[in-house]
């Protein structure tokens, strides 16, 4: 059962798109899409890209350069989308600080944008025959998507954590999932490129990284279904030095014209 291409393994790979698809049409059907607009587009570009790469996976007439090539697009798309949408978790994480979120917001998403784009160019340019750069590159760009993206889960938790800001129900479940599935991922690469595993064992770590993003899938799910209540939990006065309302009315008034 634990192969390549059996029944779990097909299961692992289309149910969560599948499932992802299905939340962004209730999100839309709650009227949700105000609040955060970025995970509509980060839903629907991750599920159809994944199922569009699925297919090509199955399909005998697609080559495997173009297998890698839709991989890769499909890889950028729905990670730029990916750090946009961390960038409006952030901004939401500090809503009460307007100009401080609008800043946020702009830093993280351009600062995970900048990063894809610096990742696509080096493994666009990786010296290796065609077939080889292709696989090489797509790993690349894929190493670099979630090490950017549990570093940037990992400091808007320590941040909020230091400041004492309490989150929303929702932002803290697509955080929590990000990070669940880049810590999962990097383990994995981690064992995989110093163990040395044998074929299997990389079928097998395949399947613990696809058996964890169907579950932050269903953690994202379970945040978006039942929504928790909203806390009025403000920064503790106790920290002067940090007082993120000073520092947010001196930014207003430096954006001041």
């Amino acid at each position: 059962m634990l192969q390549a291409h059996s029944f779990l393994w097909n299961y692992l790979w289309v149910a969560p798109n599948a499932f992802l698809l299905a939340l962004a049409f209730f999100f839309w059907k709650r009227g949700l899409l105000r609040q955060l607009p970025a995970f509509l587009l980060f839903a629907i570009v991750s599920a159809v890209g994944g199922l569009a790469v699925f297919a090509a996976d199955i399909s005998s007439w697609v080559s495997p350069a173009n297998y890698w090539r839709l991989s890769q697009i499909v890889l950028v798309a729905e990670s730029i989308l990916k750090f946009i949408l961390i960038g409006e978790l952030f901004s939401r994480v500090l809503s009460r600080y307007h100009s401080i979120s609008r800043l946020g917001r702009i830093l993280v998403s351009g600062f995970g944008a900048a990063f894809v784009l610096l990742a696509t160019l080096a493994a666009a340019y990786a010296h290796a025959d065609s077939s080889v750069r292709l696989i090489a590159g797509y790993h690349l760009l894929q190493q670099t998507v979630f090490i950017v993206e549990l570093g940037l889960v990992v400091v808007i938790f320590l941040f909020a954590a230091y400041f004492r800001l309490c989150w929303d129900h929702l932002s803290f479940g697509l955080l929590l999932g990000f990070g669940i599935s880049s810590s999962v991922f990097l383990a994995g690469w981690a064992i995989s490129v110093n163990a040395d595993p044998s074929a299997h064992g990389r079928t097998l770590l395949d399947f613990i990284d696809m058996a964890a993003y169907h579950l932050c899938v269903l953690i994202w799910g379970y945040y978006l279904l039942f929504p928790g209540k909203v806390s009025t939990k403000v920064t503790s006065p106790a920290l002067p030095d940090h007082n993120l309302d000073l520092w947010n009315r001196e930014l207003e008034r430096l954006l001041q014209p």
